[in-house]
């Protein structure tokens, strides 16, 4: 099996494929109503959708099980001993279901499938939420994913300086290209959009 993928990046970051599907990579959240920005909490702001995985992927790597495995290729796991404390954060992604909890959230593994995401949980580093545009108004199947670099729990994971910009680009670091991971060779695009996000803080979570 060889996934291929095509990643956008908003300053945002797209993943995607060869043979596309009679659809578009992916739908502008905003055209029917979505946002760009998801939504983190009451007084919070919200986190931006800084990586697109394309609806023209290879059909597998757009599932659930298919997602994950692809993110422990790259450096990912999920969250320690499976529990999540916290607020589950939303995206309205303009697809006609409004706004949506994360499907879930992965956390850096320090090259330890088992133990790195409570590592990453006490020391912070870089972790990610995933939501899909599915629905019946904008049914690309694409995945976006807010990504970002947190500091430790005793900072009360705040985001890191430059902390979206910063998770972003480590993960199309890792991701770029070939690699292959449990039998499963994945190849990676990665190309960058602009234009989708106002510059600037305002309603960042963490922001001014």
């Amino acid at each position: 099996m060889h996934p291929i993928l095509s990643l956008l990046l908003a300053s945002t970051l797209v993943l995607s494929v060869c043979s596309a599907p009679n659809r578009p990579e992916f739908y502008d959240p905003r055209a029917l109503g979505g946002a760009w920005l998801n939504y983190a909490g009451p007084h919070k702001g919200g986190e931006p959708l800084n990586v697109i995985i394309s609806g023209h992927s290879t059909p597998s790597v757009l599932t659930d099980t298919g997602f994950r495995a692809y993110a422990e290729a790259i450096g990912f796991a999920p969250e320690c001993l499976g529990l999540h404390i916290g607020f589950l954060q939303a995206a309205n992604l303009g697809d006609g279901h409004g706004w949506v909890k994360q499907i879930m959230e992965l956390r850096e593994d320090y090259g330890s499938s088992w133990l790195g995401a409570c590592l990453e949980t006490v020391v912070g580093g870089n972790h990610l939420r995933m939501y899909r545009q599915d629905g019946y108004t904008a049914g690309s199947g694409a995945l976006f994913l807010a990504v970002s670099k947190e500091e430790s729990l005793l900072q009360e994971h705040t985001i890191s300086h430059d902390g979206y910009d910063a998770g972003r680009d480590l993960l199309v670091q890792r991701a770029r290209g070939q690699i292959t991971a449990k039998g499963i060779t994945y190849t990676t695009t990665v190309r960058r959009l602009t234009g989708l996000m106002a510059h600037g803080a305002a309603g960042v979570n963490h922001g001014p």
